[in-house]
C-alpha cells in the first residue's frame, strides 16, 4: 500500500494528510492563533491551595492560573492517558489515597508542571506534576519506575523482546513505555532514543534550575513533527511539502532522531495548490456533510451531539438483487467499512452508537461486526466495541486525543443553534398571529404592521391570507405585511402604524 503524508503550510495555518493509496485517511489541521500548550512544561508558583476542592491553583504565566488536583501532584493514570499516548500500556502507580494537597503544597512553593489538558471555555489550564516526554519508540516517565508496552503490539514474543532491551539498558529509576511505532526496532534504535530522551530531560533539568517562576522550559513539537513522529514509518513512504522552511525544519528533524527511517521525500513547487493537485480539497469540504454514501446506494448519516455520536444506516437507492436479506448484509457491511473510515477521518470520539439495518440471521449479523472489527484496525486510536444487540445496535468508544475536525473546520448554526432544524414557514406565521393577539391591547387603537422574512410576508398574503382577516375583523385593525430582506426566517416584528 502506497501511503504518503501531503504536507500544507501557510502563515495562519498548516494541514497535514495521510494520504493510502491516494485515498484520504487522516487529517491534521493547526492554525496559528489556535496553537495549543498541550505537553508544554512549566516552572510554575503555587498562588492558592484549596483544601476543600483537594487542588491547587498554579501560576505558569498564561492569563488564567492552572489546575493542580491532588491526583495529579501523586500521579494518577489519567495523567498519562491525558497526554496523548493512547493505546500504550500505563503503569500501576502506589499512591496514598488519603494524602491531602495541603501536606503537599504550600502557596509561594515553585515545581515543575507539564499541561494535561487545555483550557476550554471558562475552565482553566488542567497540569500535572507528572512529566513525560514522547520520543521516537519510548515515552520516558522520570518519576515513575516502569516498563509498560503499547497494548497494539499484539505479538506476544515481540512484546517480551522489547521489554527485555528497555529492561537491559535502562538505568534505575524512571520508567518507560515502549511505543507501537518500536514494533521490530533494533536494541540500538531504542538505545538511541533513551539517550537522547535522557539528555532531554537533564536540559530540562538545568533550565529549571536556571529560571524564575513563572516560565516556559519546555515547548512541545509542532504539529507537523508530532505527525512525523507518529506517523513515520515503513508504511508511509513518502513525504510532499509545499514550504521550503518546514521542508528543511522536517528534514532536520528526521536526520537527527530517526536517520534509519527509509522515505521519499520532495518539495512540492507547482502553481496549483497543493491539496487541490491531489484531490484533498475537495474531500475535505465533505468532512461537514452529515449524509454519506456508500457506493450500492445506501447512504450512512451521522449526527453530532453533545452526549455522543448516533450513526444510522440506511439501503437508500439500493435494492439488491436477490432477497431483502441479502441486501440488508451487503449494506450494512459496506457501511462497516465506511463508518471505520469517516470514525478515523474526521476524529470523532467517545461515545458512538452505530445503527445498522436489522438482520435477522446470526451469522450475518457476525458477518457485518467481524467486518467493522477488521475494518478498525487501520485506527491508531484506542476502541471497545461490543457485540451488534439484537436491535441492530453496535455501542462502542473511540478515544478522544484531538478535536474533531468538524468542529475546527465548522461552527454551531446561529440560527438554530446546532439543532439542525429551524421552524417552518407555517409555524413562523402561526406565531406572528400569536403575538398580535398577545399585543394587539397595548397598540390601542393603531393598525399594525408585521416586518418578516419576504418569504413569510408572502405566505401571510397568499396561503396564510384567511387567517390575516380573521385577525383583522376580530382585533377590528388592518395588518399590514412588509419584506424585510435581511430578517432570518424566524424573525419578525410587530409594529403600530
Amino acid at each position: 500500500m502506497a501511503n504518503e503524508l501531503i504536507i500544507n503550510v501557510t502563515e495562519y495555518e498548516t494541514r497535514v494528510a495521510l494520504l493510502e493509496d491516494r485515498v484520504l485517511a487522516e487529517l491534521y489541521i493547526e492554525r496559528a492563533k489556535d496553537r495549543g500548550i498541550m505537553g508544554n512544561i512549566y516552572k510554575g508558583k503555587v498562588v492558592k491551595v484549596l483544601p476543600g476542592m483537594q487542588a491547587a491553583f498554579v501560576d505558569i504565566g498564561l492569563e488564567k492560573a492552572a489546575f493542580l488536583y491532588v491526583a495529579d501532584v501523586h500521579g494518577g493514570i489519567e495523567d498519562y492517558e491525558d497526554m496523548g499516548f493512547q493505546g500504550e500500556e500505563m503503569p500501576a502507580y502506589f499512591s496514598s489515597p488519603s494524602s491531602q494537597i495541603q501536606d503537599l503544597l504550600s502557596e509561594g512553593q515553585e515545581i515543575l508542571v507539564q499541561v494535561s489538558k487545555e483550557p476550554l471555555g471558562t475552565k482553566g489550564t488542567r497540569i500535572t506534576s507528572h512529566t513525560t516526554l514522547p520520543g521516537r519508540y519510548l515515552v520516558f516517565m522520570p518519576l515513575v519506575d516502569h516498563i509498560g508496552v503499547s497494548r497494539r503490539i499484539k505479538d506476544e514474543k515481540e512484546r517480551k523482546r522489547l521489554r527485555e532491551i528497555v529492561q537491559s539498558i535502562k538505568s534505575p529509576g524512571g520508567g518507560f513505555i515502549v511505543r507501537t511505532a518500536s514494533e521490530g526496532a533494533s536494541a540500538d534504535e531504542i538505545r538511541a532514543d533513551m539517550e537522547f530522551l535522557l539528555q532531554f530531560w537533564n536540559n530540562i533539568q538545568k533550565k529549571k534550575e536556571n529560571s524564575p517562576a513563572p516560565s516556559l522550559i519546555h515547548s512541545d513539537l509542532t504539529m507537523v513533527l508530532r505527525v512525523i513522529r507518529d506517523i513515520l514509518s515503513p508504511q508511509v513512504n513518502r513525504i510532499i511539502i509545499d514550504s521550503k522552511e518546514e521542508y528543511d525544519r522536517i528534514l532536520s528533524f528526521i536526520n537527527t532522531y530517526m536517520p534509519k527511517q527509509r522515505y521519499e521525500m520532495s518539495l512540492y513547487e507547482n502553481k496549483e495548490p497543493i491539496f487541490d493537485a491531489y484531490g484533498i480539497e475537495m474531500e475535505i469540504d465533505k468532512i461537514l456533510g452529515s449524509k454519506v454514501w456508500l457506493k450500492s446506494g445506501g447512504y450512512i448519516v451521522i449526527d453530532m451531539s453533545e452526549a455522543l455520536v448516533p450513526i444510522d444506516v440506511n439501503t437508500g437507492r439500493y435494492v439488491g438483487k436477490r432477497n431483502l436479506a441479502d441486501t440488508i448484509l451487503k449494506t450494512n457491511l459496506e457501511a462497516a467499512k465506511e463508518i471505520a473510515y469517516q470514525l478515523r477521518l474526521r476524529n470523532i470520539g467517545g461515545i458512538i452508537i452505530i445503527d445498522f439495518i436489522d438482520m435477522e440471521r446470526e451469522g450475518d449479523r457476525e458477518k457485518v461486526y467481524q467486518a467493522f472489527e477488521e475494518a478498525l484496525k487501520k485506527d491508531r486510536q484506542k476502541t471497545n466495541i461490543f457485540k451488534i444487540s439484537e436491535l441492530g445496535l453496535v455501542e462502542m468508544t473511540r478515544k478522544r486525543t484531538r478535536e474533531n475536525i468538524s468542529r475546527i473546520l465548522g461552527e454551531s448554526c446561529p440560527y438554530c443553534e446546532g439543532a439542525g432544524l429551524i421552524k417552518s414557514k407555517t409555524t413562523v406565521c402561526y406565531d406572528i398571529f400569536r403575538e398580535i393577539e398577545r399585543t394587539s391591547t397595548e397598540l390601542g387603537g393603531h393598525n399594525i404592521m408585521v416586518e418578516a422574512n419576504p418569504e413569510i410576508a408572502d405566505l401571510l398574503y397568499e396561503e396564510e391570507r384567511a387567517g390575516v382577516e380573521e385577525l383583522e375583523k376580530k382585533l377590528r385593525k388592518k395588518i399590514v405585511m412588509k419584506g424585510k430582506p435581511g430578517f432570518h426566517q424566524e424573525q419578525f416584528n410587530i409594529i403600530e402604524i
